[in-house]
């Protein structure tokens, strides 16, 4: 599905002419050659988000414009899967975990104690928390070769969200971070697919890499650190205890 190429902090996935459905940053749909996963440093305080990029994606020589994920990781920790008609590469960190307690009485718990086109072997100078505290972030991005309808490609946001929430919670406890993103993608020119639920082709084989990209990655990124297991042992993160009012319709 991607060639990917990767130097000075960026991860370059191209496909000509493909279609594209981004959460992160200026996101939404579009078509496009490549998507782009940037590392940031650490302590990073950009806020015109257009020109950092820009700039980044310039000094690393890509020419082409298209979906940009940021991160803290570096793209030395990033890992593809592929299965079936789908492909996946993400990079995961995570200390900066989202929880959400599922305990009758949530005031309680407060008490409770490769394969790529690389320039360069070594790791990324750019890396957020390279020789500190682990950096968050946990980017998919999702591609499949067949041409998903446009509601086929939304939901397949959804299964990948899914798959990155189960594989987190059964590595560190807590389904995501505060600053995750999925990007999915499709060929236009591929066998037409309407669904891509858990239960498709599509569907089932995202899950799978999802799954298997995301525990590499976190591997790889925690190889000499213990994964923080919840917000009591990560360096940030937060708690969604609070209560809504529910009643009948």
């Amino acid at each position: 599905m991607f060639e990917a190429t990767r130097r000075g902090g960026v991860c370059r996935l191209g496909r000509p002419d493909t279609r594209w459905l981004s959460t992160g940053y200026a996101g939404g749909e579009s078509r496009a050659d490549a998507a782009f996963n940037v590392t940031v440093p650490e302590g990073w305080p950009e806020t015109d988000l257009d020109a950092y990029v820009e700039r980044r994606l310039s000094s690393a020589g890509f020419d082409e414009r298209g979906p940009t994920l940021l991160t803290g990781v570096g793209q030395e920790h990033a890992r593809r899967a592929r299965f079936d008609p789908v492909e996946v590469v993400a990079t995961a960190g995570v200390s900066n975990p989202a929880e959400l307690p599922i305990d009758s009485d949530p005031s309680e718990r407060a008490d409770e104690s490769g394969e790529w086109d690389d320039e360069s072997d070594t790791a990324d100078v750019t890396a957020g928390g390279d020789g500190g505290d682990p950096t968050g972030t946990v980017n998919v991005f999702v591609g499949t070769t067949r041409s998903l309808e446009p509601g086929a490609l939304a939901n397949l946001v959804a299964v990948a969200a899914e798959a990155k929430a189960a594989t987190l919670l059964a590595r560190c406890g807590a389904p995501g971070t505060t600053t995750d993103a999925v990007v999915a993608a499709c060929d236009p020119a591929g066998d037409p697919v309407t669904f891509s639920g858990s239960a498709t082709e599509v569907g089932n084989a995202a899950r799978v890499c999802v799954r298997d990209a995301v525990l590499a990655s976190l591997d790889s990124r925690y190889a000499d650190d213990p994964i923080p297991r919840g917000v009591d042992e990560a360096s940030y993160g937060v708690v969604a205890d609070d209560r809504a009012t529910v009643s009948s319709i």
